[in-house]
């Protein structure tokens, strides 16, 4: 520490930097000292994870999760933690899935999972040929004729050519959210789906599929195979077309919505106290891990912002929140409702970071930002190439504070590298194990380096009835 000030200060004599800017660095350098070598991310991360589990919305876990985390935010001595009431759906996996591959000499059994929303089969399962598709685009070209009474195979895989691996996932989910409404329409009497995984395992991912406006009576259980089950099933059926599926799942909607909450904790603001800089994650996971990576990590990275201001005696102007959001996972519940009071009470936000990426090494952040913010952003990008940090670009910030934009309001959502995220995504490996601490830590302090520059310098006034600036 004391040698990089050294260097600062003499670059300073060299009118190299000034004085401003001297002052940033050494402070994001305290942060990054502060949650490297004191951190408490990780110490977080083990208790939900490990103690607590999963925390599907209006699961037992979820409940659990809300009160630790309220509890864990009070002791950090923050100005205010409080609970904002949420009413949320409620979906069971129930007992696992079954499924087997059925050819003329052979019966082989598959890895799936059912995805989130779906309705169970009838007790004893089903079982019927499968007609192979590369996407909803492809399914309208067999028509009726072909799908009714069959089972809808969606095979099209996350395009492993883009670098960007959130791009290759969004290519392809569309088949995983509205395949089994799609498919229904041509009398198909199931759907089964790749896994949105760009690695061949034989580890199936759940996530959100949706029925739309589907009559309940037309609606068809839908489940994900692994990436191994749906090449082995695709070879299977191009030897023989007649090849069956079974498939037997036991997972439950309820009717009525649940209660539960966001946890909400605030540093208040010395100067600007009524305009508020939010900092979050989503605090629900899906069922099959202990959603470590999506998005424990963003939970405990947030929480650590705030408990790192704190213990670097760093009195923002702006008043800072961390807010931990229910129900990103299966209805976004959590985000709407807290946009939602915050325009009743008339609150002012005027910045929002979300952490949803998973625990890996951080690379950056997006920003949903008008051109004056985000030529602001860029001149801090020297602040942070000390850390590797590189990757300040348009387009896209967070699902949960997406609600929150309004003119004047810059969204932000860290990037960290997303090579390997999509192998744990919803799936049973989504597990503490998989989370490097110094990783976490890294980007825990990059976050909060990056509320404090925007808490220091503010946010740029909008320029009447002009449109943000996009990619």
């Amino acid at each position: 520490m004391k040698r990089i000030y050294l260097l600062l200060v003499a670059l300073l004599s060299l009118n190299v930097l000034s004085a401003q800017t001297v002052k940033d660095s050494v402070q994001l350098r305290n942060f990054y000292d502060l949650s490297l070598l004191d951190g408490q991310s990780y110490e977080w991360l083990d208790a939900l994870s490990n103690e607590i589990g999963p925390r599907l919305s209006g699961s037992t876990g979820a409940e659990k999760a809300v009160q630790w985390a309220k509890e864990e935010l009070e002791g950090i001595g923050l100005d205010k933690v409080w609970l904002q009431p949420v009413m949320v759906p409620k979906w069971e996996r129930g007992a696992p899935e079954k499924a087997f591959i059925e050819g003329v000499d052979t019966k082989v059994d598959v890895p799936i999972c059912a995805l989130g929303g779906s309705i169970a089969t009838k007790p004893s399962g089903i079982t019927a040929e499968v007609i192979e598709v590369q996407g909803l685009d492809d399914l309208a070209k067999y028509g009726e004729d072909r799908i009714k009474g069959k089972i809808v195979f969606y095979n099209r895989p996350m395009q492993a050519d883009l670098i960007q691996t959130f791009n290759a996932y969004g290519g392809c989910v569309d088949q995983r959210y509205s395949g089994a409404k799609e498919a229904a329409k041509y009398g198909a009497v199931g759907v089964i789906v790749r896994s949105m995984n760009l690695r061949m395992d034989d580890l199936p991912h759940t996530g959100a599929m949706s029925y739309g406006d589907l009559p309940n009576e037309q609606r068809i259980p839908a489940a994900a195979i692994s990436t191994n089950g749906a090449a082995l099933l695709s070879k299977m059926l191009k030897k023989d077309e007649k090849t069956q599926f079974y498939l037997k799942m036991n997972c439950k909607n309820y009717e009525e919505d649940v209660p539960s909450f966001n946890v909400i904790g605030e540093i208040t603001g010395s100067e600007k106290p009524n305009e508020f800089m939010v900092v979050g994650g989503h605090l629900d996971s899906w069922d099959l891990g202990d959603g470590s990576h999506d998005d424990g990590a963003g939970v405990v990275q947030s929480m650590e912002v705030l408990r790192l201001m704190k213990a670097a005696n760093y009195k923002p102007k702006h008043s800072i929140r961390v807010v931990l959001f229910m129900n990103e996972e299966n209805g976004l519940r959590g985000g709407t409702e807290y946009a939602k009071v915050a325009k009743e009470e008339g609150e002012k936000h005027v910045f929002a970071l979300e952490s949803d990426a998973g625990g890996f090494t951080p690379r950056g952040f997006s920003f949903d930002a008008d051109a004056a913010n985000f030529a602001q952003v860029q001149s801090w990008i020297p602040l942070f190439k000390p850390y590797l940090i590189h990757f300040f670009e348009l387009g896209g910030s967070g699902a949960d504070v997406g609600p929150l934009k309004e003119e004047g309001t810059v969204l932000a959502g860290l990037r960290p590298d997303s090579q390997r995220y999509f192998d744990h995504h919803h799936a049973s490996n989504d597990t503490f194990d998989a989370v490097n601490k110094r990783e976490l830590e890294l980007g825990a302090a990059t976050m909060t380096s990056l509320v404090y520059l925007f808490d220091t310098y503010g946010v740029k006034p909008a320029i009447p009835n002009r449109q943000p600036l996009k990619k």
